[in-house]
């Protein structure tokens, strides 16, 4: 089979498509022929030599796809040859052939194209995991979600939105603000323009944000449990703007907040497939009914990936880059 390989750190250019050998599934995972995948920051940094994939998994990037079952491993049930699918990765969704985790499958939703079910697997199960299992988002509750037109963003508006929340987002620009109201944002904050704390306050009457989702780190730090509400739950997912920043730990008394820092990719087995049967049994659903969609910016040739992760680091895509094998 041929992968994009990354024999040097460096720049979009360092993306080589290379024959390498197919993986061959072990126990308690599937073979599945790669039909589409799609774009993660963290595809970037693994490009850049700054986030190796853990030991013993896939070299290549991709943390997500869709496509068909070629094969079982040992100790395999419930899934057959054949079967459509898309999957949550450690790494290796940008090649033809990936070994799976069977607890890291999810069907292929019905009525969607593989191209657009490949953009579902990380984002869904990143704002299921952070902002319900983690953050418990109610009914009736404010959450800020920062990065609002990212491919995170756009599920967290939704699956904010279908829980009965309130949704306050920041993004860079009218357009992309626009976007962010089509699908059910409450609160457009232009962070360019706008101090974001301000807006969430006046929002909701001063109270703050119940569950801010965070993708800056350090550079918001402050501002974030500022922008809190009285036991208010800040998420940290992402580290754009830095990894070190201070705190105003009487402040964080006040409120009776919680500051929590959360990774997908790292964690065991047991908890990815737990996170991903509660995709399946809650998420799926509102997909399949179109209550939630997959926002995909574009779809180009996986054989392309280094254009992809151009688009990206440009920050001019609402959604995902969704790659085609």
């Amino acid at each position: 089979m041929h992968a994009m390989t990354i024999p040097e750190p460096g720049g979009p250019e360092a993306l080589r498509w290379t024959e390498v050998p197919d993986p061959v599934p072990g126990e308690g995972e599937v073979l599945v022929e790669v039909a589409a995948t799609a774009v993660n920051r963290a595809d970037l940094l693994q490009r850049q030599g700054f986030y190796d994939p853990p030991p013993g998994s896939s070299p290549y990037p991709g943390l997500e796809c869709a496509g068909r079952i070629a094969a079982l491993g040992p100790g395999v049930a419930g899934w057959a040859v054949g079967d459509e699918v898309c999957a949550l990765l450690v790494g290796g969704g940008y090649a033809q052939k990936v070994a799976v985790p069977v607890g890291q499958l999810l069907p292929l939703p019905k009525g969607l194209t593989p191209e657009q079910a490949a953009a579902l697997p990380e984002v869904v199960c990143t704002v299921w995991s952070n902002v319900f299992l983690t953050a418990h988002l109610r009914p009736g509750e404010t959450v800020l979600v920062h990065g609002g037109a990212s491919g995170i963003g756009t599920m967290a508006i939704q699956l904010a939105k279908a829980v009965g929340a309130k949704v306050a987002v920041t993004a860079g620009g009218p357009e992309k603000l626009a976007r962010c109201a089509e699908l059910g944002a409450d609160v457009l904050i232009d962070y360019r323009e706008q101090d974001f704390v301000e807006a969430v306050r006046e929002a909701t009457g001063g109270a703050g944000a119940d569950v801010v989702l965070d993708i800056m780190g350090a550079a918001y730090l402050s501002r974030n449990v500022d922008a809190l509400a009285v036991n208010g739950r800040l998420v940290i997912i992402g580290l754009q703007g830095g990894v070190k920043g201070e705190l105003n730990l009487n402040t964080l008394l006040r409120k009776r907040g919680a500051v929590i820092a959360t990774n997908l990719r790292g964690r065991p087995l047991a908890e990815k497939a737990a996170i991903v049967a509660a995709v399946r049994e809650h998420v799926w659903p509102l997909v399949e009914s179109g209550v939630v969609r997959p926002v995909v910016d574009r779809v180009l040739p996986l054989t392309e990936a280094a254009e992809a992760h151009r688009v990206l680091e440009s920050g001019a895509q609402v959604g995902k880059v969704v790659l085609r094998a």
